[in-house]
């Protein structure tokens, strides 16, 4: 069992694992076994472990904004308290299937945690590159974990990059966002829109995300894409995006009128303790991101460190719920565009991507 601690100092509960996922993981790591076996029993743990996260009517937001049918999709129920395990199980899966031993990634905090546990109980060697300035408080759980925590210089995305290359050089898998691994992570993200589908039996009018680099937005999209096109749904919904104030290139590219997601300069990133988890300078798959606000008609806003904290504060207030300030943005922008522009009695969901 691991304490986790997500960002801001916050206490997450403790992982345990039921008999069932550790005789599977122990199944996984058997490689006197086929590799279909172990792939299904890795199969199994995803499915016993990832998703399914909650959804549910916020009343009192309701109440408290004069808007009708918001719901809140929670992916703080996932194992390390965050969107990251649908990804890093996904990445981890790729991974055995194509018989690496080693995966490595860089990463800021959560994503690292995800993959660290998502590696042990695969039976497989997690290198994890972390730049030198970051100071996440989930380090320890990655050690924990039995992963590798590497430093390097520069920012986030220079880490990335030198991350890449060093598993290249080494034969490692590379589990960095971007690149080969986009359709990967956008597929295992695209399984969000299914899950608000199975409970709404259509889509939503309005679908709100916080982004960063923009995996989560684009790959809710392509499932609700998907399902329309299936004739399951009768619309897509309208996506509306939120990011920390001026230092997200999905936001400034979309209100800039752009049809290519833009870098922002390095020198204008500031991390602070609230917006560490949106900001970023290169979005990876930001292009992905902004053609799904662009396509749907969509909406993106900026949000100040202090309104994320005050929604953290309201949420646990009012519904109960503790939320990583962050993972608020969307929810946010959301309720920006209701006060400019009141709308009209629908079903509205807020994607909320870490508990507090």
């Amino acid at each position: 069992m691991n304490t986790l601690n997500l960002l801001d100092g916050v206490q997450g509960n403790t992982i345990s694992h039921t008999r069932e996922v550790k005789h599977l993981s122990t199944t996984v790591q058997d490689t006197s076994l086929s590799l279909l076996e172990r792939i299904e029993s890795l199969e199994d743990i995803i499915s016993l472990e990832v998703g399914d996260s909650d959804l549910s009517r916020a009343r009192n937001l309701e109440r408290k904004y004069d808007i009708r049918q918001l719901y809140i999709k929670y992916e703080g129920d996932n194992p390390t308290g965050t969107q990251k395990d649908r990804i890093a199980f996904a990445q981890v899966l790729d991974c055995v299937r194509r018989k690496f031993r080693i995966i490595s990634l860089a990463t800021c905090g959560n994503y690292g945690v995800a993959c660290a546990h998502a590696a042990f109980l695969a039976g497989i060697e997690c290198k994890i590159f972390i730049p030198v300035s970051y100071h996440s408080k989930r380090i320890g759980e990655m050690e924990a974990f039995g992963a590798q925590v590497i430093r390097l210089e520069g920012t986030y995305e220079d880490v990335v990059t030198q991350s890449t290359q060093l598993a290249k050089e080494n034969k490692w898998y590379d589990a960095n966002p971007g690149g080969n691994n986009t359709p990967i992570q956008i597929n295992a993200y695209a399984e969000i829109a299914l899950e608000i589908y199975d409970q709404l039996r259509d889509a939503p009018k309005y679908l709100a995300v916080p982004v960063s680099n923009g995996t989560l937005l684009a790959g809710i999209h392509r499932g609700f894409v998907t399902l329309h096109k299936r004739g399951k749904t009768s619309r897509i919904p309208i996506f509306v995006a939120g990011s920390t104030a001026h230092m997200n290139p999905i936001i400034s590219s979309f209100q800039k009128g752009l049809d290519y997601c833009e870098d922002i300069p390095p020198g204008n990133i500031h991390e602070t303790e609230v917006n560490e988890a949106l900001i970023n300078w290169h979005s990876f798959d930001g292009n992905e991101a902004l053609n799904a606000l662009q396509s749907t008609n969509g909406f993106a806003a900026n949000i100040s460190d202090r309104q994320l904290k005050q929604m953290s504060t309201l949420l646990h207030k009012h519904e109960g719920m503790r939320i990583l300030p962050a993972s608020s943005a969307g929810l946010i922008a959301l309720l920006e565009l209701h006060k400019t522009k009141p709308l009209i009695n629908d079903r509205f969901v807020a994607v909320l991507t870490a508990k507090y």
